[in-house]
């Protein structure tokens, strides 16, 4: 039964550390980093540390208005395409067998090509590089893990802070002859601007020793509005842009919910589930207007991990998209009110995301 419960949790911890709401996309719900889950072997792991990393790459490029993509864009070849990949380096505290405190360190380097952003006939690309916005978590398991040998449920509370640079400025081209500087695209920027705070449960539970479930939920919360970065790319933004407050970037919350079931097979663990990322249009807290690309992907997620030995364990999840939805942001509905006509914008999303990484207890 130990041996089990041990199984169980180093694949809880395992999905929790790849776990990474970067949305796949110009929808910019930006890396959450790994998530502080140890295995609950009572004594055995009091006072220990687990060092996690994880490395997630994807390419977006297929444009979304609602859930109807636009497929005339890449036919026509004025589709964004952005280059976004992410190194979360996670350490955890193990305290005891119920508490642990993490730090979640991302190294952001994200590349933009488009026609639009600058002389409308000619692809430029622009880029950020640098660490993102870090966050601290405390973990605690809710059931006493030397007894709750088939489930638990541990909750996180955190701070992320706004280490990252979300003022990142690159030059675009005008024409042939003329460049100029000005803040990148939201979905390239290194951070938000803002001091969120998060709420995380992560849960399993084993039916026997080879089939189990998992479950993830996380929430940021981002009481910030605007952080004071125009997205007008170095230029003037329009009176339309000022009249819906799009002239300024937004600072918006972001959500996940994850699930599957996982299967034991000696030193490997075989996983299937649904991944749902989403930036709302209306925040919890605080204001909603800025300028944001609100939606959501959901993804089908298989993975795969392998325990090489008792302190290090390898993994790769691809989760792939499934649904697609660009929804009305805050503005778009302002105006459709206003000009009485549907308005609705749109987004550039991935077809998959590649994370691979893995675990090692110090």
């Amino acid at each position: 039964m130990k041996k089990s419960l041990l199984t169980a949790l180093s694949f809880l911890l395992l999905v929790a550390v790849s776990y990474k709401s970067n949305a796949q996309g110009c929808v910019a719900i930006r890396s959450t980093g790994g998530m502080g889950i140890h295995e609950a072997d009572s004594a055995g792991s009091k006072g220990s540390w687990e060092l996690g990393i994880n490395n997630r790459y994807y390419k977006s490029y297929k444009h979304f208005v609602g859930t109807d993509e636009q497929k005339q864009r890449i036919d026509s070849g004025t589709n964004v395409i952005n280059h976004q990949y992410t190194m979360d380096i996670a350490l955890t505290k193990v305290i005891n067998d119920r508490w642990s405190v993490a730090i979640d360190v991302p190294i952001v380097s994200n590349a933009r090509s488009s026609l639009y952003e600058h002389d409308g006939k000619h692809r430029y690309s622009t880029h950020a590089f640098g660490v993102g916005d870090i966050r601290i978590t405390a973990y605690r398991w809710m059931f006493n893990p030397a007894t709750s040998y088939r489930g638990n449920l541990q909750v996180g509370l955190g701070i992320k802070l706004p280490t990252g640079d979300y003022k990142v400025q690159d030059y675009f081209h005008i024409n042939d002859s003329t460049t100029r500087l000005g803040p990148v695209d939201q979905s390239i920027q290194l951070g938000d601007g803002g001091t969120g705070f998060t709420l995380e449960l992560n849960g399993y539970y084993n039916f026997s020793r080879t089939v189990g479930v998992y479950g993830n939920f996380y929430y940021l919360l981002n009481p910030r509005e605007y952080n004071g970065v125009s997205s007008a790319r170095g230029g003037n933004p329009s009176a339309s842009a000022v009249k819906y407050n799009t002239d300024i970037m937004s600072v918006p919350d972001q959500y996940l919910l994850r699930g599957g079931v996982n299967v034991n097979v000696d030193k490997f663990t075989f996983s299937a589930g649904l991944r749902y990322e989403r930036l709302p249009a209306k925040d919890l807290i605080g204001g909603s207007r800025g300028f944001r690309r609100p939606g959501y992907i959901l993804s089908v997620e298989p993975g795969i991990n392998y325990m090489a030995s008792k302190k290090v364990s390898l993994y790769a999840y691809v989760p792939v998209a499934w649904v697609r939805d660009r929804i009305q942001s805050d503005s778009d509905i302002r105006r459709s009110n206003d000009t009485k006509t549907h308005v609705q914008g749109d987004a550039a999303f991935a077809d998959y995301a590649v994370n691979i990484g893995l675990n090692i207890k110090l």
